[in-house]
């Protein structure tokens, strides 16, 4: 989905901490309140809360990353993360986690949700790319709004979710079969 987000780049935020040499990943956890969040208490519930992603710093930094606090000209609604979430548009929806509570700047990869429950599934990059298929679909082609089961929309998956001209050059000399 193409969403006109309002927000301002993580790298803002971030330099206000002033990051030391130390720092190469960027950690972020959600918020976690069963009480009004149903399927954090949910026994089927597969997803050990609170939900965690993670960045390179690199990527944290690039001016793409943004922290939305709207969308359509309005404040984030909660069912798409208020107060805030983060948006990275070259990769699966999975890595822009909403209702984040708490951002850290960390050494070491962090843990991350999807990457710990099924990391045959989802790597930490998670960067979009057509080449690499999920263990269980196939991601050459996706399925544009609007859609529907009669007339399916559906395009051919751009590398990095069509943003590879500002993005490749971080992930030059990487595998992206094998770091997914």
């Amino acid at each position: 989905m193409v969403i006109p987000w309002i927000g301002f780049p993580l790298a803002e935020l971030l330099k206000r901490f002033e990051p030391t040499g130390k720092a190469k990943y960027v950690a972020f956890t959600t918020l976690e309140r069963p009480a009004e969040m149903p399927a954090q208490k949910s026994r089927l519930s597969t997803i050990q809360w609170p939900y965690r992603e993670g960045l390179r710093l690199d990527e944290a930094m690039h001016p793409l990353t943004l922290m939305a606090v709207g969308l359509y000209g309005k404040i984030l609604p909660n069912q798409n993360g208020a107060p805030l979430r983060l948006v990275v548009p070259w990769k699966y929806g999975f890595k822009s986690i909403k209702s984040i509570v708490k951002i850290e700047l960390t050494e070491h990869q962090p843990y991350t949700s999807w990457s710990a429950m099924a990391p045959e599934e989802y790597g930490f990059y998670a960067n979009v790319n057509p080449q690499v298929d999920h263990p269980r679909w196939s991601q050459a082609q996706e399925r544009r709004l609007p859609s529907g089961l009669l007339r399916p929309n559906v395009i051919p998956t751009q590398m990095f979710n069509g943003y590879a001209q500002q993005v490749a050059g971080l992930y030059s000399g990487m595998d992206l079969r094998k770091l997914y």
